[in-house]
């Protein structure tokens, strides 16, 4: 492999032969335990793109890998997630010793062909902050989750019957579950980290809303908000909601609201003016959120200041 090169992996039975496995015992899923295959014989960076979905909790491991934004502040486990399609980037140094333990679960898309998860899945945000935010889990919740994946790995390894999918499915919702409410946890047990996130939102909505961004570019997007922020959308969305109550686009329009009543009470500008300066094509569009988000037009609550 040479460095920064990209490799797609369409199969778990693929994934397996790279990693000198035996075949898996299902072609549609697969449960891996750490240390039961070699460390790759390579140096640097590459990236891998599965085309399935991958569950794993990885300890000890001694490898550099693009996920992970904040400081990892826990020494438990660490759980993540990822989509058929999102891009792994790993750093191998053959100077650094390598005994990982753990387990990763891959699930092929088709495994949940005509059942409620098929749709459901989707629906689950961590499988789509493309592996920038690790879950942290205590020992307990560790022990919880390695149950589930005991009881996963003891059906993969049971003859295969026409309850096999039900059973493995049926466990794979509840750790996701799990793992839905261990993420909320997160969110308030990582308070510090995540007030620091809060307070640089607060500086990167504030150095744009004064600068010609706006007039020039519109409102900021989440997408761009969460990059300044190296974290995903759906990440900083939902840690706000659990900080603040409101989404990042309503924090958006909430500075929005503050930089127009500052202009209305302190200029002169006309209404089109001022919504023209906020990135507003039509001033009627700026007065329909001011209205809402207020209860009053802009000229009432200028009028207000009189």
């Amino acid at each position: 492999m040479t460095n920064a090169q990209t490799y797609r992996v369409k199969t778990i039975s693929e994934y397996h032969r790279i990693l000198g496995l035996p075949k898996p015992e299902h072609p549609l899923i697969s449960v891996i335990r750490m240390g039961t295959f070699e460390r790759p014989d390579v140096e640097g960076t590459f990236s891998i793109v599965f085309d399935f979905y991958s569950i794993s909790l990885k300890k000890d491991f001694n490898v550099k890998m693009k996920y992970g934004q904040n400081p990892h502040d826990f020494d438990e486990g660490v759980l993540h997630f990822m989509s058929p399609g999102q891009v792994l980037t790993i750093e191998f140094d053959k100077e650094q010793e390598y005994n990982p333990t753990g387990w990763i679960i891959f699930i092929h898309p088709d495994f949940l062909w005509n059942t409620p998860l098929a749709k459901t899945i989707k629906q689950y945000e961590f499988f789509n902050y493309s592996v920038n935010e690790a879950l942290y889990l205590s020992d307990k919740e560790e022990t919880m989750i390695n149950g589930l994946v005991n009881y996963m790995e003891q059906e993969y390894h049971s003859n295969i019957d026409k309850f096999s999918q039900s059973v493995i499915i049926a466990q794979l919702e509840l750790l996701l579950t799990y793992a839905e409410r261990f993420y909320q946890r997160q969110f308030i047990t990582r308070k510090i980290a995540n007030h620091q996130i809060l307070g640089r939102l607060e500086d990167i909505l504030t150095a744009y809303f004064n600068s010609d961004a706006l007039a020039k570019q519109g409102l900021p997007t989440v997408t761009y908000v969460a990059g300044e922020l190296n974290v995903s959308p759906g990440y900083l969305t939902e840690m706000l909601k659990v900080l603040t109550g409101q989404s990042t686009q309503q924090h958006i329009h909430d500075k929005l609201i503050e930089k127009a009543k500052e202009r209305l009470s302190t200029t002169a500008l006309s209404v089109s003016e001022i919504a023209y300066e906020l990135g507003f094509e039509h001033s009627q569009s700026f007065s329909k959120l001011f209205k809402n988000k207020t209860n009053l037009s802009p000229l009432e609550f200028r009028a207000s200041f009189n």
